[in-house]
């Protein structure tokens, strides 16, 4: 009686959730500690253009200009290196949407976290090896991790019940910020020390620890309610009935790729990730060629804006919840969340100007525009789940897939724009750029973004008829 009663206490999706949490933390500290360790793997004496005066003097508490590191790269070269990750992640988005719905999301999910970990450990010695190695490892990572974001749609899509799904999905991706506001600071800490030789460390280390979470994954994790060992009768009635466990009905392509909403999302999706991964890959490029920190300064001040951006977006997902649960439509509150985050963030990209060479107050303002983006997430990020929760997954493949091509843009966009001029004077032209898009993207998901349920995604007589689970 005791075993029973203690089984209904516990709720198996929010540990679901947190392990999901630890997850997307494992998966981004494998993708941003590049952005780190490409510093200290750079030899900046001999890869930085002579001919390129700098705007901004180095000031005297900065080593940044001194470091010496093993490779030759040039700024394009770093360029590629940094954007290569994406070239595999593309190719994976919508494979991971179609595989979650025919086999489940927990083995893929897993598998896609775990083989991305393995391959870090390669990565040293892959540098060493020869630049083509390198980048075609960073393509296998971004390959296999591609599966991660689909495939964890699939899976709130029948484990979060209707009233918390913005806070759970919330919870889960802030995973990812999390992941990148450790992974940063400790890549700067692991590449000053003598851990297996420096910057190899910083990728061993999160190596290693995706594989001890794979472990855990495995024996926690289930692909839905009605398949979980553990959670109580009471809990899977409550999720199923909320969801609607749903009949399994062909996916209606047409319908999908026609419809202006899903493509409000893709371009609500698209415009959130450009300002994301152009900061995500190059912000320590940006700290160290314009405002001049050293590495330990740089890895440090690089993870300010995502400390604030994850504490931001947990409260945003709460506040979505709060607003569409009564107050507001929830095409609404979609709205004003998306809104909100990519025009704040653009004014706060466009004014840098203003502040010329003072570098603490270019950080404010950097730090705040990447944080206030957070909000966004209230918007697009969940609203696959409002129109269509039959084909989350598969939305979240497609809309991710046009969204991984500013991950390989943009840091070939800052190596162009920084290449041949001032450093200072290519970064206003990406922060004008990045402007453009944020309006231009705000614009058309306030416009065409929907809250409701598409009749497409409903089964043929329009109503979520519930599945009959066999004992």
């Amino acid at each position: 009686m005791g075993s029973k009663s203690l089984k209904d206490k516990i709720q198996i999706r929010y540990i679901l959730v947190g392990m999901s949490f630890l997850g997307f933390m494992v998966v981004y500290a494998l993708r941003v500690n590049l952005s780190v360790a490409i510093i200290a793997m750079t030899n900046t004496l001999q890869s930085e253009d002579k001919n390129v005066t700098m705007h901004c003097p180095v000031l005297n508490d900065s080593k940044a200009d001194n470091h010496t590191g093993e490779f030759d790269w040039d700024s394009n070269q770093q360029g590629l290196i940094l954007g290569s990750f994406f070239y595999g992640y593309i190719c994976t988005q919508f494979i991971g949407a179609v595989l979650a719905k025919w086999k489940g999301a927990k083995y893929l999910l897993g598998g896609g976290i775990v083989l991305t970990a393995v391959l870090s450990l390669v990565i040293p010695a892959a540098a060493r090896w020869s630049f083509t190695a390198l980048v075609v490892i960073r393509v296998a990572q971004g390959f296999f991790e591609g599966v991660t974001f689909p495939a964890m749609h699939n899976l709130l899509g029948k484990w979060s019940p209707m009233r918390e799904r913005s806070t759970l999905a919330t919870i889960t991706y802030s995973g990812a910020h999390m992941g990148t506001v450790l992974s940063l600071p400790i890549s700067g800490v692991l590449a000053n020390s003598d851990l297996f030789g420096g910057w190899p460390s910083i990728f061993y280390v999160p190596g290693i620890g995706g594989i001890i979470w794979f472990i855990g994954w495995i024996f926690i994790a289930s692909n839905s309610p009605a398949d979980h060992p553990w959670i109580s009768e009471k809990e899977k009635q409550y999720i199923e009935s909320s969801v609607g466990s749903r009949k399994e009905f062909k996916t209606p392509w047409y319908s999908i790729f026609t419809s202006i909403r899903v493509w409000a999302i893709n371009v609500g999706h698209v415009t959130f990730n450009w300002n994301f991964y152009l900061m995500l890959t190059s912000l320590p490029l940006y700290m160290k060629t314009v405002l001049h920190f050293d590495i330990s300064q740089n890895s440090l001040y690089s993870a300010i804006p995502y400390l604030l951006l994850w504490l931001l977006m947990t409260i945003t997902g709460f506040v979505a919840d709060w607003l569409k649960n009564g107050i507001l439509s929830t095409a609404t509150t979609r709205k004003i969340m998306n809104t909100a985050g990519l025009i704040l963030s653009a004014i706060l990209l466009g004014t840098i100007q203003y502040v010329g060479c003072d570098r603490y107050a270019a950080l404010a303002m950097v730090t705040m525009a990447i944080a206030i983006s957070a909000i966004t997430l209230g918007g697009y990020q969940v609203n696959h789940l409002d129109i269509a929760p039959n084909f989350a997954g598969t939305l979240m493949g497609i809309s991710n897939t046009f969204a991984t091509i500013p991950g390989f843009v943009a840091p070939s966009v800052v190596g162009a724009f920084t290449h041949i001029q001032d450093p200072y004077f290519g970064w206003l032209k990406v922060f004008y750029l990045s402007v453009a898009i944020n309006v231009i993207g705000a614009v058309f998901y306030l416009i065409f973004a929907s809250g409701e349920e598409q009749r497409w995604a409903q089964s043929e007589d329009g109503q979520n008829e519930p599945i009959i689970i066999a004992k």
